[in-house]
């Protein structure tokens, strides 16, 4: 008996995105769509296109200019048990919610003592690369790494980006999604037919490209800039070994780890500041956990401690193949940019 043909499609970042919304929307009635202009407009990236026309406006709701009021509606249809899946228009726009986000929908399920669940899936198009204006490409996550009772992933390609939403919306915990709106028109082919039970767990970090030399860890929009780094480092004798982290709270620090232990060096990439970021958090961590392992100190690779910069600028603020490539010198103790400086030390 011949197995049945896997379904599978070659699909851009956000038509994944909206494949495994509308795969949510179709299997469980109690999914809701909120967010503004997700409805007739289909989003401003057109990641909800067609799902109003085919579940209809009281499933697919376009809202106010109100991220609070968002949050908040959402808030009661967990409640009421509905699973709600909100869409932040822009990173930068978030802030107005943070309140309802950390205060309220973090802590509800601790504060009842479990009678209450909070199945919110927040989707929040994140990073820069695409030229836009003051509020349109920050990374605020590590504001929400920090806080207990969230679960915060960040998706790199267009399988993850279709599995992890409904496992997001599928999870009774709240989830922060974020989605690298630089990345949404990377294509590559996706199963539609998978299982969630037999699917990669949302919480895992996977190894994208395996290596001897260094460890590179990142996610989001940077997995691709650091496959395209452990390709070029091959020119120079130098196996990176890429890892997509995934899921940025919790850490799936056993894979991180088995990395480290055998690599013996770390370098860390990801586009938010350096200070308070997730990368600082990772290299205390893995410091603690692998230290008689290391051979050198963890690398960050980042943006820059300051407010995200004009478009015409942030080709410059923004880690790409070079400055990974530097750092990764760094992890080696090749000469690199901060050479003359670390020799005065």
């Amino acid at each position: 008996m011949l197995d049945a043909p896997v379904d599978t499609q070659t699909l851009t970042l956000a038509n994944a995105i909206n494949a495994g919304l509308r795969r949510a929307l179709h299997d469980d009635d109690k999914v809701v769509l909120l967010g503004e202009d997700i409805g007739t407009l289909g989003g401003v990236y057109r990641v909800t296109d067609g799902l109003q026309r085919e579940f209809g406006a009281r499933r697919v709701v376009d809202t106010p200019l109100a991220e609070a009021g968002i949050l908040g509606t959402a808030v009661g249809l967990a409640y009421r048990g509905y699973r709600p899946v909100c869409e932040i228009q822009f990173d930068g726009f978030i802030y107005p919610a943070f309140d309802q986000i950390v205060a309220q929908v973090a802590k509800l399920h601790y504060r009842t003592q479990g009678a209450v669940r909070m199945p919110i899936t927040v989707r929040v198009p994140f990073g820069g690369g695409i030229g836009a204006a003051e509020h349109h490409s920050e990374s605020p996550e590590a504001y929400f790494t920090h806080t207990s009772g969230l679960r915060v992933v960040a998706v790199s390609n267009p399988q993850d980006a279709y599995t992890m939403i409904r496992q997001a919306i599928a999870s009774d915990d709240p989830v922060l999604y974020f989605e690298p709106k630089r990345r949404y028109h990377q294509k590559a082919p996706v199963e539609l037919d998978g299982s969630l039970s037999t699917a990669e767990p949302m919480g895992s970090a996977r190894v994208v490209v395996p290596g001897d030399d260094v460890t590179l860890l990142a996610y989001g929009p940077l997995v691709q800039t650091a496959t395209d780094a452990a390709r070029a480092a091959t020119a120079d004798g130098i196996s990176v070994e890429v890892i997509d982290l995934r899921s940025l709270a919790p850490v799936d620090y056993a894979t991180i780890e088995a990395s480290v232990r055998r690599t013996g060096r770390l370098v860390i990439a990801h586009e938010a500041g350096s200070q308070g970021g997730v990368g600082g958090e990772i290299a205390a961590s893995v410091t603690e956990r692998c230290f008689s392992y290391l051979e050198h100190a963890p690398v960050r690779v980042t943006g820059f401690d300051v407010p995200y910069p004009p478009s015409r600028l942030e080709v410059h603020h923004l880690p790409g193949l070079d400055r990974i490539l530097d750092g990764v010198d760094r992890a080696l103790g090749r000469s690199n940019s901060l050479s003359e400086l670390e020799a005065g030390w």
